[in-house]
């Protein structure tokens, strides 16, 4: 159904789109996921032999479908803290062969059922442009399991491990171009932790010999853990020092989550990740200016979204080593989709650096997708302000400079209640994506659209609900979806329309 907003009685925002004014084009990376051998993400989560839905290879269909809705385009695995203990060569071969291990980090049980060949046959059943970003263990592994899992996974045959692939049933090569070095290797809870100074080196040894493999590989060195790690920005200097020349990109990990009921500046996250990004942004230049490299390292945003640690943190450690056990299953609200929403803008926003970016995770562990073993699979709140970007942020971001009201917040000062950006797409057409941060007020907005051959609005939707709180569940999976809004209008070059209170807003332009 359909909602005609009232305006608020002052106050506006706004902005000018010009098509000479651009950001950059969105690689279609920006739209990535990240499934990690956690909890309920891979087992009764993607894979659940014995399922009603379930295919041949074990695949739930129905998640499959909602994976393919939510166009995600590239998947980072197997982890996350799992990768830093992980051995993959016991995900390949006979799966009656394969043995079960302890892992560490989530102190649990891995049996190897699902490994690296399932994942790989999970990518092709997506089909589509879904493409996997392989993690390679630095942790308590380096260079020498480095090249096996790559040759194991890309040559082609004619050596030990590729005909070792060939045997296991995978004839064809797997084609894995983009490796994250590790980890979090600056965390101390990472198995394996490192300094700077050691990272830096093993990432570059590892980065050496990999390009002398296969010189086209694209390689991910870890960035801080995040932006409050004591060493952050140190150590990406430290580490781009040793690896400059030998990666593509570094990595930033964020999460979000309101606390202390502190619901204005969890709706102003966004500040914090443009300030990190920028952040990043500069470390990376002055080590290029500093090595007098014309070359650019851009940002592999791999692990953002937001998460409830602060309910969570200790449900692992009181685990007695059970497999797939529920773990981080946040079950998103309406606000929580606002943010993630206002996240991903600002990733849009930082099109030029950042190209490569994972939402964690894919399935019931901090996800867009929750299942039931056994039952059915819904879409969480979170799922559709990252269908509907990934489906109609494609093209030129436009750079956008906004003119709003601004309201108080404790941790970030006096924010904007409008965060936005736009997209124009190759055939003209343009969305404006945008977040109204105000939760009692809506926002009228008035774009200016200059050199833009734009003439009726296609389509305006918000994710909005008179209770902010309002969030999908088993027994009501539909109570929180998009809906059009009315009233939006396109005149005399100037679009006009009124978000609503606390809303993520979609409006397309034709």
């Amino acid at each position: 159904m359909s909602r005609a907003v009232q305006p608020a009685s002052s106050g506006r925002a706004r902005f000018t789109l010009d098509p000479a004014f651009r950001v950059g084009t969105v690689d279609p990376r920006l739209f990535g996921s990240f499934v990690e051998h956690l909890g309920r993400c891979v087992y009764t989560g993607l894979y659940e032999p014995g399922h009603p839905s379930a295919d041949a290879n074990g695949l739930r269909t129905d998640v499959l479908d909602l994976v393919r809705e939510l166009g995600v385009t590239v998947i980072r695995y197997p982890g996350g803290n799992f990768v830093s203990g992980y051995r993959w060569e016991d995900s390949v071969g006979p799966v009656e062969e394969r043995p079960r291990r302890l892992d560490p980090a989530w102190r649990s049980t891995e049996t190897n059922r699902f490994g690296l060949s399932e994942f790989m046959g999970f990518l092709r059943e997506l089909g589509g442009p879904a493409e996997p970003m392989m993690a390679v263990n630095l942790g308590t592994r380096g260079v020498e399991d480095a090249l096996r899992l790559q040759e194991y996974a890309n040559h082609p045959s004619g050596t030990a491990l590729s005909d070792l692939r060939r045997a296991h049933g995978d004839k064809e090569p797997f084609g894995i171009r983009l490796w994250c070095l590790g980890n979090e290797m600056d965390g101390p809870w990472q198995t394996g932790h490192k300094t700077a100074e050691e990272y830096g080196r093993l990432a570059a040894e590892t980065a050496r010999a990999m390009r002398q493999l296969d010189p086209d590989v694209q390689l991910v060195a870890c960035g801080s853990s995040g932006r409050a790690m004591p060493t952050f920005a140190a150590w990406e200097a430290t580490v781009l020092a040793e690896t400059y020349d030998l990666v593509d990109y570094v990595s930033l990990h964020a999460y979000y989550e309101e606390l202390d009921g502190d619901r204005d500046s969890f709706l102003a996250s966004a500040v914090d990740m443009e300030t990190f990004i920028d952040a990043v942004v500069a470390t990376c230049d002055h080590i290029g200016a500093r090595l007098k490299s014309p070359k650019k390292i851009n940002l592999s945003f791999d692990e953002w979204n937001v998460w409830y640690q602060s309910r969570t943190e200790t449900q692992a450690g009181s685990l007695d080593w059970p497999e797939a056990p529920r773990l981080l299953e946040d079950n998103y609200t309406v606000t929580d989709a606002v943010v993630l929403g206002s996240l991903l803008i600002a990733l849009l926003r930082h099109a030029d650096r950042v190209t490569v970016a994972c939402l964690a995770q894919l399935v019931n562990v901090i996800a867009p997708i929750l299942t039931e073993p056994g039952g059915p699979a819904w879409r969480q709140t979170t799922f559709f302000p990252f269908a509907q970007a990934s489906r109609h942020g494609r093209g030129e971001v436009l750079d956008v400079r906004v003119a709003a009201p601004t309201y108080p917040t404790a941790k970030y000062g006096d924010v904007p209640l409008l965060h936005a950006t736009a997209v124009r797409a190759d055939d003209g057409t343009v969305t404006v994506f945008a977040v109204n941060r105000d939760q009692a007020r809506p926002l009228p907005l008035e774009v200016a659209l200059h050199g833009l051959e734009l003439s009726r609005i296609a389509e305006h939707t918000a994710l909005a609900d008179a209770d902010p709180d309002a969030r999908n569940t088993l027994a009501a999976p539909d109570r929180v979806t998009p809906h059009p809004v009315t009233g939006t209008t396109l005149a005399d070059g100037t679009l006009t329309a009124v978000l609503e209170p606390l809303s993520w807003n979609v409006i397309r332009l034709a």
